[in-house]
């Protein structure tokens, strides 16, 4: 499982950096809407969407939406309101985590699918294409909710005894999670240096972007939960499926974008 993992995480990081650094903007938004639409893909389950056509309704509506996005909400004003709004809907999940519902009903999944997937698209692929250093800011930003959850499953494999959310994730520890937290600041401080960033603002920045990959991670396993599912399905080996990948991604990159915002980096 582990071999599979490591594996399947070189070769899609790959395919990403390959995607970013060929400074062309019609590739990155392709290769970056693949991993999206296949999330969309998944996701159109959480919202009672079982049959073929029904979740291809749902992953036409988020292109649709992604798209409309793209052109009329580009400016930097509309651009930073959006990531207000999608970093704010992420700090309501969190509570909505603590009341543990045990029915999600399917507006309010689809309502979220909608405020997870597209402000995830549209923050990777402006900043991937406009920002200086695009790219490798891009890559930074997706590699932070990888190194929480690769910190976070060696130390809970190892020290893991503190349950941290039982009812929504089992496997999920405390010791884990500051394992997560661990590797993370280890890498906003390498982050800080490669960039030239102070440290003081970048860390704490990338601290909480790390904590609500967490929560972007426990969502997605109680709406698994939900509609009694183990993974959201099979694409990656390993990994399971899209969204099993890029949940965590989808809560960090509004607050990273924003606070990146703040810094100067990007607009």
């Amino acid at each position: 499982m582990l071999r599979s993992r490591l594996l399947t995480a070189l070769a899609l990081s790959a395919l990403l950096a390959f995607a970013l650094f060929q400074n062309d903007a019609g590739i990155a938004s392709a290769v970056l809407g693949l991993f999206v639409f296949a999330g969309a893909w998944e996701w159109a389950q959480f919202c009672g969407a079982r049959s073929i056509p029904a979740r291809l309704a749902f992953v036409l509506l988020v292109a649709v939406i992604a798209i409309y996005c793209r052109i009329r909400l580009w400016s930097p004003a509309s651009f930073n309101a959006l990531m207000v709004a999608a970093a704010a809907w992420w700090c309501l999940a969190f509570f909505y985590l603590l009341a543990i519902p045990s029915r999600i009903p399917p507006a309010l999944a689809l309502l979220a699918g909608l405020m997870a997937l597209v402000p995830t698209w549209l923050a990777l692929v402006r900043i991937g294409t406009s920002w200086p250093r695009g790219a490798e800011w891009a890559l930074f930003i997706l590699a932070l909710p990888v190194a929480v959850d690769t910190g976070g499953f060696f130390a809970g494999h190892w020290l893991g005894r503190l349950r941290l959310a039982p009812t929504i994730s089992p496997n999920k520890t405390w010791e884990g999670f500051v394992g997560g937290m661990l590797l993370a600041l280890l890498l906003a401080l390498l982050g800080s240096w490669w960039f030239a960033q102070p440290a003081a603002v970048l860390v704490p920045l990338c601290l909480a972007a790390a904590v609500l990959s967490v929560v972007g991670d426990l969502s997605e396993s109680l709406l698994k939960r939900a509609n009694g599912m183990k993974d959201s399905g099979r694409m990656f080996p390993g990994h399971g499926g899209a969204l099993d990948r890029i949940d965590s991604v989808m809560a960090a990159t509004p607050v990273m974008a924003l606070g990146l915002i703040w810094m100067g980096v990007g607009a």
